[in-house]
């Protein structure tokens, strides 16, 4: 209960008693608010000016910048004037002199682009080749008639030097600053883009600025005159961040600087930005100017920044502020004492008010005859009563009648022990609605204390935790997705069955149930779909068995089915033919109609166990015997299962001892080029030294490594064997030849590969050149876009993708487009057939000639007869293996085949 202090200041803070302390107040906050208001405006005022001046001095700094730089690119033409011709030594004598990282920072390079004509090309490839850059090639390589090669790039860093060969005139963005400066004759600046020598993750954005040199070193006066006497351009290539990073640091190092490239606000346009971006919503000037410079509109953005107000700021504004607000409380006060004593006697109410500061609680206080005298406010939110017409309810008639006698024991043993908090009694108490809310309270006699004179009764409200209890039980038995049963109730339930039927001999049936393509629909569709799918799959099971019969979520699409009571396996089957017909159906999931089939194991209680743990493995079992035998259907457990398992977790363990022992060896299996009958290449094959066994091939293991996930460390092994045998080739005189190895999806797929492909091809020291990778075409089904990134960053290395078994599943020829591939090869089933099969030919010569269009390799694998090799040849095929060139040869007969191959003609 609040003290009489409190209620005096509430009563006293009144406006009607306090209001000339109010008045008072007022006016004085209200000067002093003016005249806070009036010094912030004049530090205001200084601050922008500031902020101006800095902006203003930013874009003369800018521009005067760009201008020394045309300057440079002006007289980097003039030299080609003057001299006619300029050598590559003499460009990179020019270049030194100027002293770009000293006297004009930002620039990454001084280069010069030469128009090249299709007939020049291949001199032009030879001569800069003779100068030493030995791996010089013009790309990308269009069209023509002309092209527009980097030819010099000073300074000769790593980085320049990828960019020569590069024609930039087949970049949308370099070709119209290219032709603006050709047909104008004026030095001019591209739009945003990325440096062909730079990473692309450098998140940097960048520039070039070009001037167009013509033939004879005179600027023709017409147009087309300049079109035709156009002998190439020179330019510079900037980085923003290392241009503009200096003068705004020199200038306005506190403002938030962006420059936009032609004048549009947006990501994409956004040149340069000052690292403040945090900043965005903070600032209190803004301004914003337009940079014309080389047939380019730049758009200047300056913000001030925290730092920069901070540095401006001035303390007079807050001294003002607080000095006034200072007067004010102490005028206010001093008038509010005056006044205080008039109203402390008009306290006179609100005794009970500090007995109800709990908003969860209902508290009533009773006389020594039980009648409710005063109920809190709480009570109308609590249980929807009037507190101010608590007197006129019976509160017997409110309470259960089963807890009434609690209450009142409770009651009297409160009043014969004042002062005394007695234990917690349960009641149900009902409500304005009728509704009976559970409810705990306890009883404490005040009849002596001033204000109170009752006894005081405390009830806390139950029901939201009891249903928060029941919350807490749903999340730890029932999966939140579906409402199903979870592992651990459902595992209650199976004991419970399994012990019923161990007393009675009743038959029981777990199934084990798991959808057939469940993941290709959640990776296709979304998570969404997914999780409705799960959602509608539930109710579909809770519909096809019995009320007594339990339904489970085990995890991902995992779902058991419990049949407690049954005759035998005929009407387990029964049941699971039910389920297979409900579930087999077509569903529409985000717009796509997607089918829907499941596969079941089946085992019987307690035929099969009276172990839950082992029928939930023997359930499992069956599941993936029916995955095997062709999905959507059911198997019924068997001993011989059990046994087939053992053994497989006994073929892991061998694989794994294997791989630890290093027993995986490679053999090798030549390619043949068909236009000139030499070996160009070889396939690995991996091959187990088993202890028993002798050599054993990687079909019959591949499968579990795959499975068991140790196919991550074996495809290690097997490339790492794989470079050394390229390096011993290459001392073997053999320097040209190329090494394919074979990949799984799950090797493809694992986070950590091209991490391990880098990690290999700089320990064994291999030319990344000299490595071919061959991918199944079941990896064209995984997600587009990791694919994509995949497959470009190890082009990026230098490696050639080959897409291997090409026809055997769904091949997209837009991916065959859009992907970095090298190769295909086609699938030996389809070779097998020729030339005995039309379709295997006419499919053979499709693929073929499919190939070719798109610019890629063809290789047949799997030659096996003359035949083969005529037709594929005469079909255009570029390369085949197979056991009529040579059986996989371990490494000491491969060295003997290749050298008698190179002694005389293979296919004479």
């Amino acid at each position: 209960m609040m003290d009489k202090k409190d209620l005096s200041l509430r009563e006293l803070l009144k406006f009607r008693n306090g209001w000339l302390a109010w008045l008072i107040f007022a006016v004085s906050v209200a000067a002093t608010l003016i005249l806070w208001q009036v010094s912030i405006r004049l530090v205001d005022d200084r601050t922008e000016a500031r902020f101006r001046s800095q902006s203003l001095q930013l874009k003369t700094a800018i521009e005067e910048r760009l201008l020394n730089y045309e300057q440079v690119l002006a007289g980097s033409a003039g030299l080609f004037s003057v001299a006619g011709e300029v050598s590559r030594d003499e460009w990179r004598q020019y270049v030194d002199k100027v002293d770009i990282n000293r006297y004009y920072p930002g620039i990454q390079g001084i280069g010069f682009v030469k128009r090249i004509g299709v007939r020049q090309m291949a001199d032009h490839i030879a001569s800069v080749r003779a100068e030493g850059i030995h791996n010089y090639l013009v790309n990308p390589l269009g069209v023509g008639p002309y092209y527009y090669p980097i030819v010099y790039l000073e300074p000769g860093t790593d980085r320049n030097r990828r960019a020569l060969g590069y024609d930039a005139f087949s970049d949308p963005v370099h070709r119209r600053a290219m032709e603006h400066a050709r047909d104008e004759a004026v030095p001019t600046v591209t739009g945003k883009v990325v440096l062909v020598q730079e990473e692309v993750d450098e998140d940097q954005a960048s520039f070039l600025m070009y001037y167009p040199v013509y033939q004879g070193g005179v600027v023709p006066e017409i147009r087309a005159e300049r079109r035709m006497m156009l002998a190439g351009y020179v330019f510079s290539a900037f980085r923003m961040n290392n241009l503009i990073d200096g003068i705004v640091g020199l200038i306005a190092p506190f403002l938030d600087v962006r420059i936009y490239d032609e004048g549009a606000v947006n990501r994409d346009n956004l040149m340069y930005g000052s690292n403040l971006g945090s900043l965005d919503n903070d600032f209190s000037f803004a301004m914003s100017q337009t940079i014309s410079h080389g047939g380019r509109d730049w758009l200047l953005q300056t913000r001030s920044t925290p730092a920069f107000d901070y540095l401006a700021s001035d303390p007079r504004p807050p001294i003002v502020l607080g000095s006034g607000l200072l007067v004010s409380v102490l005028l206010f006060l001093f008038v509010l004492a005056m006044i205080r004593s008039r109203l402390m006697a008009q306290v006179t109410a609100g005794h009970y008010r500090a007995i109800t500061e709990g908003a969860a609680n209902v508290t009533l206080v009773m006389n020594r005859a039980g009648k409710a005298l005063y109920a809190s406010p709480s009570s109308y939110d609590i249980l929807g009563f009037d507190p101010d017409k608590v007197s006129q309810l019976d509160f017997q008639q409110l309470v259960h009648g089963d807890d009434w006698p609690a209450l009142e024991r409770g009651f009297r043993d409160a009043v014969r022990s004042p002062g005394k908090q007695l234990p917690m009694i349960r009641a149900r108490i009902r409500d304005a609605e009728g509704r009976w809310r559970d409810m705990e309270g306890t009883f404490t006699a005040m009849l002596s204390v001033p204000g109170v004179n009752g006894v005081v009764l405390s009830l806390r409200d139950l029901t939201q935790l009891k249903a928060a209890q029941s919350e807490l039980h749903r999340l730890a038995f029932y999966d939140p997705l579906t409402g199903l049963a979870n592992r651990q109730l459902f595992r209650d339930r199976l004991n419970h069955v399994v012990r019923r039927a161990r007393r009675s001999g009743e038959s029981a049936a777990l199934m084990f149930l798991d959808l057939d393509g469940f993941k290709r629909i959640n990776d296709t569709l979304g998570h969404d779909a997914g999780d409705a799918l799960l959602k509608q799959v539930a109710q579909w099971l809770e519909g096809c068995v019995r009320e007594e019969d339990s339904v489970a979520r085990l995890g991902g699409d995992e779902f058991v089915v419990l049949l407690s009571r049954i005759s035998g396996p005929d009407a387990a089957g029964k049941v699971a033919e039910t389920i297979l017909n409900r579930l087999c159906q077509r569903i529409r999931l985000n717009d796509h109609e997607v089918g829907v089939t499941v596969s079941i194991g089946i085992t019987m209680v307690p035929h099969d166990s009276e172990d839950a743990g082992a029928l939930m493995k023997y359930a499992d079992l069956a599941m993936y015997r029916a995955k095997e035998v062709g999905r959507n259907t059911y198997q019924f457990f068997t001993p011989a299962m059990n046994i087939k398992a053992a053994r497989r977790l006994l073929q892991q363990e061998e694989l794994s001892t294997a791989l630890a022992d290093d027993r995986f060896v490679l053999h090798y299996q030549p390619k043949i080029d068909l236009s000139t009958e030499r070996v160009i290449g070889v396939e690995a094959f991996l091959r187990w030294h088993h202890p028993e066994k002798g050599l054993v091939s990687a079909q019959q293991f591949i499968g579990l490594a795959e499975e068991t996930g140790l196919i991550v460390r074996l495809g290690e092994v097997a490339l790492r064997q794989a470079c050394i045998q390229v390096q011993a080739l290459e001392r073997a005189g053999f320097e040209s030849l190329k090494m394919a190895v074979n990949l799984s999806v799950r090797q493809l797929t694992d986070p950590g590969f091209l991490d391990m492909i880098r990690q290999v091809i700089t320990e064994t020291g291999v030319s990344p050149e000299r490595l071919e990778l061959e991918m199944p075409a079941e990896l064209l089904n995984e997600d587009p876009r990791m694919l994509r990134e995949l497959l470009v960053s190890l082009n990026d290395l230098g490696v050639c993708l080959i897409l291997d078994d090409f026809g055997t599943g769904a091949c997209s020829l837009v991916a065959l487009q859009q992907l970095p591939l090298d190769v295909i090869k086609i699938d030996h089933g389809f070779i097998r057939d020729i030339p005995y099969n039309v379709s295997a030919t006419d499919v053979a010569s499709a693929v073929i000639a499919l190939a070719r269009k798109l610019h890629l390799t063809v290789v047949a694998e799997g030659v096996e007869t003359p035949q083969q090799l005529h037709f594929l040849k005469s079909a255009g095929c570029a390369q085949c293996q197979g056991n009529l060139f040579s059986y996989p040869l371990d490494e000491d007969a491969l060295i003997g085949f290749l050298i008698r191959q190179y002694e005389r003609p293979l296919m004479s």
